[in-house]
């Protein structure tokens, strides 16, 4: 156990040298210090975005994605930079996701259009919105968040959340509005479409969840005649679990049941790591889409982590697989620039025969890069 953090601790300080050479020179930090190093890391690939990335007037999900590591970044680092970043993103979409005011025309299917409000990848704006209120409690921030969710929630649907991502854009917004309201419909809704989700998308015996339906084995199958359970779907489940799991009440009455799930995905992905450190596309078919990907390796590793952190998980079981993943993330995804790389464009499975390498990025695939890491900075830095 003590041989594994110790060679974690080192991998840390050597995968410091792949933050650009100017950001290490203006930002002096003690090489003995682990935690020091990941901030370094975190600084680096965090200004590299944001100097390469104006901020955008877009709400969808994916450059929300994004913004759910960089207010990690600032709850770590309280650094304004990091803050104002969000809250111009979030000023430009005035607060909202879709924007279309006639609830008669509100959808919840795939769209990208305005009147797509109950459409999860609009929705998970909210979580940042909910994040920046605790900060500064302007009613403004969450006025368009609660109308959404609360009309969604009276209506008889409870099917919203038909694929996997939608986990994550979703979940965590439920429990944030439940802690700023105090209302508890939150959480009955939140456990009532989950149980839908489960229902078309959990393989209860490899504890992993298909991307949607489609995907079903034996309806679908891998190249190679195996189940087909795409990373980056079970990266943004797994993560949405840790970040229900950090605000969920301690009373609620279904908190057991989604430890339970954390923990079965926990095992799942442990099994499923390659010796590399990365995840392949697909997990239980290595040479389906062979070759790294950092988007499900990130929230791979920010939920081990997280587990880690909070108890959830054993150390012992967990920090040899994370010392591998963060070795992957550190020496081959971070680019000598700060730039993440071996991200999978937008999608929904694995592809043979896409490419994926160290130009692909994305603005998700940094958001998950960051939340691993403070992640990793807090573990470092524990007493």
């Amino acid at each position: 156990m003590k041989r594994n953090i110790i060679g974690l601790y080192m991998l840390i300080l050597t995968s410091t040298l792949l933050v650009n050479t100017l950001y290490a020179q203006t930002h002096k930090a003690k090489v003995t210090d682990p935690g020091a190093q990941v901030l370094e890391i975190i600084r680096g690939v965090n200004d590299y975005w944001q100097s390469a990335n104006p901020v955008q007037d877009r709400a969808f999900w994916d450059p929300a994605a994004y913004h759910t590591g960089n207010m990690e970044v600032y709850f770590l680092t309280k650094e304004e930079r990091y803050l104002r970043y969000s809250e111009e993103w979030a000023e430009k979409n005035e607060w909202m996701g879709a924007k279309s005011p006639d609830k008669s025309q509100w959808k919840s299917t795939y769209g990208e259009t305005d009147e797509h409000v109950l459409f999860g990848d609009w929705q998970i704006c909210f979580q940042t919105y909910a994040d920046l209120y605790a900060i500064n409690k302007d009613e403004k921030k969450i006025a368009r968040a609660i109308e959404v969710m609360e009309y969604e929630m009276s209506t008889s649907h409870h099917d919203y959340w038909w694929w996997a991502d939608g986990l994550y854009m979703v979940m965590p917004v439920m429990t944030k509005l439940y802690r700023i309201t105090g209302n508890e419909l939150y959480l009955e809704k939140l456990h009532e479409y989950f149980d839908y989700a489960n229902s078309i998308m959990y393989d209860s015996k490899e504890k992993l969840y298909y991307r949607d339906a489609k995907y079903v084995y034996p309806k679908h199958t891998s190249a190679n005649g195996k189940k087909d359970f795409w990373a980056r779907g079970d990266g943004w489940v797994f993560a949405g679990l840790a970040k229900v799991l950090k605000d969920l009440p301690k009373h609620d009455k279904h908190r057991k049941e989604y430890i339970a799930k954390f923990k079965g995905m926990a095992e799942a992905i442990l099994k499923s790591q390659q010796a590399e450190g990365y995840w392949t596309r697909s997990m239980l078919d290595s040479a389906h889409a062979p070759g790294p990907e950092t988007s499900g390796t990130a929230f791979f590793t920010y939920g081990l982590l997280w587990g880690i952190n909070n108890g959830y998980l054993k150390e012992k079981i967990y920090i040899p697989a994370v010392s591998k993943s963060w070795g992957y993330l550190t020496k081959t995804a971070l680019q000598k620039d700060g730039k993440i790389g071996y991200v999978q464009p937008i999608g929904e499975r694995a592809i043979p025969g896409q490419v994926v390498d160290k130009n692909s990025t994305a603005n998700f695939g940094v958001g998950a890069f960051l939340l691993a890491s403070c992640e990793m900075y807090r573990y470092v830095s524990k007493p």
